[in-house]
């Protein structure tokens, strides 16, 4: 039964076009692919590429004695930098090392003071 409905489906473009109803212009397709890039390139590609920017900006501008917050949440005073690692104190005499890229935000000055 799957089978006879699919071959019915798939039939019905066949049968549309034989019964004389108008084929769509050779050129609405391009143009259908062309606004779809488009609506993709504003809606996903620019908005992405705009926030890694800013993020490298950020893991560039990032120094010793910044307050800085990771993806997993831990916030603390950034106490040695590398080119790809950053040691993070979130605690007297408690050091925590992280890969630059693990850096989500920067916090102003006195933030971990007031917490």
């Amino acid at each position: 039964m799957k089978k006879l409905v699919a071959l019915v489906l798939a039939l019905i473009p066949v049968a549309a076009l034989a019964a004389g109803e108008p084929a769509q212009p050779a050129w609405q397709l391009p143009i259908m692919l062309g606004v779809f890039f488009v609506i993709f390139w504003f809606m996903v590609w620019r908005p992405q590429s705009k926030r890694a920017k800013e993020h490298k900006n950020l893991l560039s501008s990032i120094g010793k004695g910044d307050e800085v917050v990771t993806n997993a949440g831990i916030a603390g005073k950034v106490t040695k930098v590398t080119d790809d690692y950053i040691q993070v104190e979130v605690a007297p005499n408690v050091s925590l090392t992280f890969q630059k890229h693990a850096i989500s935000a920067t916090l102003p000055k006195g933030t971990l003071k007031a917490i």
